[in-house]
């Protein structure tokens, strides 16, 4: 029998979330996580199996949990929550995911759909920009090169 997980699942996922949307996925090592997520290297592979598990159950929290809510959060406040999700970490997790993933895994590439599909349900004109303006603003900013962002 298996013993139950001594640590908050939901929080680690979310932990890694964050480390991923910062450093990308190929920049974070295991080590990266095992100290931002206080777990032993063993805990971690128990329960994600592996960096990519790890990766797409971080992805699947940001697409299924915090980008819905977040475009809901528009319609009640579109000036604000424009720029929270801009700024988000999740937008940075679905850029990294589009970038380093998805162009050669398939289910990360479906993810990244799903995410793209649900923005342009919440964004229309009149609250804020498409899937595909929000991630470029957001790429350019994560280059720092915030003066070709429009305002």
């Amino acid at each position: 029998m298996a013993r139950p997980r001594a640590f908050d699942v939901p929080a680690a996922i979310t932990a890694a979330g964050e480390v991923f949307a910062r450093l990308g996925y190929s920049a974070t090592s295991i080590d990266d996580l095992v100290n931002a997520l206080g777990l032993h290297r063993g805990s971690l592979y128990q329960a994600f199996g592996s960096k990519r598990g790890l990766f797409l159950a971080a992805l699947h929290q940001a697409v299924h949990d915090e980008l819905p809510q977040a475009g809901a959060n528009v319609a009640a406040h579109p000036d604000t929550c424009a720029k929270e999700l801009i700024e988000g970490p999740a937008l940075d997790l679905l850029l990294v995911g589009a970038l380093e993933l998805a162009p050669s895994d398939a289910e990360i590439r479906d993810l990244v759909a799903t995410a793209c599909t649900d923005l342009d349900q919440h964004f229309t004109p009149r609250d804020g920009p498409p899937a595909a303006e929000l991630l470029g603003r957001r790429l350019l900013r994560r280059a720092q090169l915030d003066s070709f962002v429009p305002h």
